[in-house]
């Protein structure tokens, strides 16, 4: 097959959509399929296997990493030379509509996956009438396209009770053999633990703005003297959090990659997500394939995987006391922590990416067939047509 793809967001920002638009772009080089990615400028020109079209943008205020692209922006000629079987569009915007409209002038069929919950996030932020608006924009957008991806049933009865058509779960792998409790390190638990590993070893890993609410944490400790926490990610938010824990028992690390974040998860003891707004939250699996008991809200997609009382324990999405309850019950129980991590464990065993990446490439073969079908039926004749009437 060939597939063009288009992203609103890519390297060098790291986060959740980057994550597995990398691993896609590895298993299609694997797998023989060729592919062309449109980006945003400013990363790598080719990317396993994949050539990368990097288009100009304007830096969204907020986040200054994330790049906004013209609906308009001229994509049509690089496109038509590839030649595209099938467009695939993630977490599609301003770049997402454009491709949309090119793919349909050539007649190639659309995918779409929705990663992250935009107007969510905007509602949180306390823009109500814009994260209105961008719901309705968002729902028409992908309403558009032949098949919608999202990454857990419960987005995707979300997305289904908003009016969204045509769904289906795409959900995420994870790399067991990396993310593994044998990747527990004294070395880094002194590290991380900043010189105290015999303390509870509490870890958040994630991208680092406003919506993760990583400051919540900030009252865990309060009511936990003896933890200690560190902190894997960058973004936005990070100034502002070393403020808000300056003097706390916390180490920031920056980002993490391979078997250094893998290490970093093992080494821990409570894997810590106040975000309540996710879809899915790589991380959680990351954290579970590593034998960490997660505490996390009670929403979004996480639940297909985090089981309250079983591989996690949950909170109200809204309640920062339960959550600080639910860490000092596993802070002050390791025998009932290591039992929710090793049941996680057991139960993302199963997630390779592979498999999960042989089901997507499944799903743009039938895609690719149902527009075969489509274009092989004859049309009615006017006699059917005035019978019909």
């Amino acid at each position: 097959m060939r597939i063009a793809l288009f992203t609103e967001t890519f390297l060098p920002r790291v986060d959740g959509v980057t994550h597995t638009l990398c691993r896609l772009l590895d298993h299609l080089a694997a797998r023989g399929h060729e592919s062309v990615l449109f980006a945003p400028a400013g990363g790598p020109a080719r990317y396993a296997d994949t050539p990368v079209i990097g288009l100009r943008g304007w830096r969204f205020p907020p986040y200054p990493d994330f790049k906004l692209i013209s609906p308009l922006v001229p994509i049509a000629g690089p496109l038509r030379a590839f030649r595209p079987d099938l467009v695939h569009v993630l977490n599609p915007v301003t770049l997402g509509l454009a491709a949309m409209r090119q793919a349909r002038g050539l007649g190639a069929p659309v995918v779409a996956s929705y990663h992250t919950d935009v107007p969510g996030f905007m509602m949180r932020w306390g823009y109500r009438l814009p994260a209105r608006l961008m719901a309705i924009y968002m729902r028409w957008l992908h309403n558009q396209a032949d098949l919608n991806l999202c990454p857990s049933s419960v987005t995707l009865e979300a997305l289904r009770r908003q009016g969204y058509r045509r769904l289906k779960v795409w959900s995420r792998g994870v790399d067991t053999a990396l993310f593994h409790p044998a990747r527990r390190s004294a070395e880094w638990r002194l590290r991380l633990s900043g010189g105290h590993p015999e303390r509870p070893l509490l870890l958040f890993v994630g991208r680092l703005s406003h919506e993760k609410r990583v400051h919540w944490i900030h009252r865990v400790l309060n009511a936990l003297p003896d933890a200690r926490l560190a902190i894997v990610g960058d973004g936005p938010a990070r100034a502002g959090l070393q403020r808000l824990f300056f003097g706390a028992p916390v180490v920031f690390t920056g980002v993490l990659r391979g078997e250094d974040l893998a290490a970093a998860y093992a080494s821990a003891d409570i894997f810590v997500f106040p975000a309540a707004n996710e879809t899915l939250g790589n991380v959680v699996l990351e954290a579970m394939a590593s034998g960490l008991p997660v505490v996390a809200p009670r929403s979004g997609g996480l639940l297909d995987h985090a089981v309250h009382g079983e591989t996690a324990l949950l909170f109200e999405p809204e309640d920062c006391d339960a959550m600080t309850a639910a860490v000092r019950e596993l802070a002050s129980n390791p025998a009932r922590a290591q039992q929710l991590g090793r049941a996680g464990r057991a139960r993302v065993e199963p997630r390779t990416w592979a498999a999960v990446l042989d089901g997507l490439l499944d799903d743009y073969r039938d895609v690719l067939m149902s527009q075969a079908t489509a274009s092989a039926r004859p049309a009615p004749s006017p006699r059917r047509l005035a019978d019909g009437l």
